[in-house]
This record gives C-alpha cells, structure tokens and sequence, in this order.
C-alpha cells in the first residue's frame, strides 16, 4: 500500500483528517500520571473507549530529545519515544504515524535520519527541510519507496516563517512557491512526497491548497488550536479550493494533550482533553 493509499484509507476510517500532535512538556502532566507513558496510556485508553481517533499522529521529536541526558547516561527521552510509539501500535495500529524531526542533510546523512525515522521508530512519514535540494530529499525515498512518506516544509505556521519563506525570487514568485514547485517536480520520482503548509496565514494556504490539489500532494497542515487557526475554516478553504481532502492532515498539538500549559493541572484534565480531541475531529469531519 503506498502512503498516498494509506492515507485515504485511514481517513475513510475514522472520518475526519485530523492529526494529533504529541508534544510532551513534563511540567505539565497531571500528578496521577507522573511519566509520559501513563500520561498516553490513560489517555489513548480513553480515547479508545469513546472512539475518538484521529487520522494522524504526530510525534514531535525535539520534545523527547531534550528530555535525554547523554552526558549522565540518561535517555528518558528517547525511552519515553519509544513507548509512544509502542502505545499508538497498541491502540491505533492502522493509524499513520509522522516522526516530526524536521531533518535536513544531504547523501549519507540524510540517509540515516529515515533510517532513524522508518527502520529504527517504525513510523510512516517524517518531515524534512527541502532547503538542501534534491540530493537531502532523496534518500528518504531511498529507504522506503513507496510506502512511507516525506513531507517537506514549504510554508510554516510560525510567525517568524515570512522571514525567508516569503522572500521574492527574480521573478516575482516567493520562495515557498518556487519550494512547492520543486515538491511537486519530485513528486514524478517518489509519490510519497509532500508538503508542509501552515493554516495561519489563509491566503497563502488558499494559493497552495488550490496549486498542490491539482497535483494530489499530501498536505501536513500545522498552526490550528494554540497558533491561532481555525480548523474548520481550514477544511472549509481546502473543500473550496478542490483539494482532495483525505490526503490532508490537520494538526494541533497542545491543545489536545495539555492546554492547562500556562496554569496548573485541572482536576478534570482527561474529560478537557477529550472534550477538544472531538472537537476537532468534529471540524475536521470529512
């Protein structure tokens, strides 16, 4: 099954095209769940008891990362990585999972980030910087052709991403829509490519919905809940646009596993959870 085909079905599955990122931040769990692993097991159980599944999760690798200590010997981060990762197989087995490590090398080192991602973590895509051109992009494919994906940053959600992204060329054009070009151009050598697209700025995610529809390309889009966007008006501009919907992945991250992040631990942690992980399946509804 390549990823493209996963992805539909995935989405036929659970009715929506929400993506749940797994950004965890230790200060912030709750006092009955005191390590990562509790923290999802208690919630993926809950949300497997009232049928609550997105169509993507999205682990975030730097939140983990910086939760090991090599110096002393210490890999929490990397342990706790893992036991996501063996969680969301337990729980939600036909779910595509996406390493978001953001890498970008060229040759052999590219080569080992989707090794790190698709042989070690077992995941089904990873995110990639594109800035390096077609030779930091390839060995993704190189490792696993067809079935796992790629999705490569183009316009991110970040206030800070107009900086570089939205530089004009010599033609006019901004730099992330000669980056989305490019996505596409290769996308004739692997299909599993696509592309990261912020919902922040809604003009730009309405000119890059439209131009990567035409061209089926898989979209990771970041920026709803914390960051400001809407995730209905989201699936409302892509609907508009014609972009195929079920290749589409809407994240939010915080919000959905601890939106108490600037004040203590409510007693009702799991229910507000729960609460907003359906409603955004609720507005990402296919």
């Amino acid at each position: 099954m390549t990823y493209k085909e996963r992805l539909q079905k995935s989405a036929l599955e659970v009715g929506n095209i929400a993506c749940m990122g797994l950004d965890p931040i230790l200060e912030a769990l709750p006092s009955e769940t005191p390590t990562l692993k509790m923290f999802y097991h208690t919630l993926f159980t809950a949300m497997k008891e009232k049928g609550l599944m997105p169509a993507a999760f999205k682990p975030n690798v730097g939140y983990y990362s910086a939760l090991d200590n090599p110096k002393e010997g210490q890999f929490a981060g990397s342990v706790a990585l893992n036991s996501t990762l063996e969680l969301l197989n337990t729980y939600f087995p036909t779910i595509p999972v996406i390493f978001d490590s953001k890498r970008g090398d060229i040759a052999r080192s590219s080569e080992n980030y989707a090794i790190e991602a698709f042989v070690n973590y077992r995941c089904d895509a990873v995110t990639a910087s594109a800035y390096m051109g077609f030779d930091s992009v390839s060995p993704f494919d190189a490792i696993a052709p067809s079935e796992k994906g790629i999705y490569l940053l183009v316009r991110t959600s970040n206030p800070g991403g107009s900086d570089i992204q939205n530089l004009l060329l010599h033609d006019n054009r901004p730099l992330y829509m000669a980056v989305a070009q490019k996505v596409v151009q290769w996308s004739s050598s692997f299909d599993g490519v696509g592309a990261v697209v912020g919902a922040t700025e809604q003009k730009e995610l309405r000119s890059l919905a439209s131009y990567f529809g035409t061209h089926h390309i898989p979209l990771l889009i970041p920026g709803v809940g914390s960051q400001g966007a809407s995730a209905r008006l989201t699936v409302e501009i892509l609907a508009k646009e014609g972009y195929p919907l079920y290749l589409g992945r809407i994240n939010s991250s915080s919000n959905l596993t601890h939106p108490w992040k600037k004040g203590g631990v409510p007693s009702s942690w799991l229910t507000t959870c729960l609460q907003n992980i359906e409603q955004l399946l609720q507005e990402c509804a296919l």
